[in-house]
């Protein structure tokens, strides 16, 4: 099946669900999977490591890299990226620079769940004690952005299918 969108962009804090979507996705979509944790810095994940928190000027090369690879989608068959996208400027940024329409899709799970799953996750260098702080930075997606935005905590079968299901009753992606 064709998809109209090339560029996908799963978003939100840390421990909504997004390496988790972004890899069952791109098995039914066929997108590589490109995990947007790799493409920081060695600073940045030794500040997190630490329980500090990143900075716009530690996030903005960060950016860069991910607008690079979403630039991609068009000669790969289409990407799937992991990142955090937290605010509407970061999110406007990767559209602009990397020159392609981009499908944001958005876990927006309860801040409960968040918590307990990162309690119980320890192979990540991301600490708990950091929700807060992508918290307070988080700004929801705009109406204008047309991001899916997917409430609650569905399976991960289920959000692959809304997703799948908004990516087939799309004909042309919205910019």
């Amino acid at each position: 099946m064709t998809f109209s969108a090339k560029a996908i962009v799963i978003m939100g804090i840390s421990g909504c669900g997004k390496s988790t979507l972004g890899n069952a996705l791109a098995e039914a979509t066929g997108y590589r999977f490109v995990e947007g944790d790799d493409l920081h810095t060695g600073a940045n994940i030794a500040k997190m490591s630490a329980g500090i928190a990143l900075t716009d000027d530690d996030r903005w090369p960060w950016l860069e890299r991910v607008a690079d690879v979403l630039g991609t989608a068009g000669q790969s068959g289409g990407v799937i990226v992991s990142c955090s996208a937290l605010k509407y400027a970061y999110r406007d940024f990767l559209r602009l620079r990397s020159q392609q329409p981009i499908l944001f899709v958005f876990p927006n799970l309860p801040v409960e769940v968040v918590r307990a799953r990162l309690r119980h996750r320890s192979d990540h260098y991301m600490p708990p004690s950091l929700v807060d702080s992508q918290l307070e930075i988080l700004e929801p997606p705009r109406p204008d952005e047309r991001v899916l935005i997917l409430n609650g905590s569905p399976t991960t079968a289920q959000s692959v299918n809304l997703v799948m299901g908004y990516l087939s009753a799309l004909t042309e992606l919205p910019t």
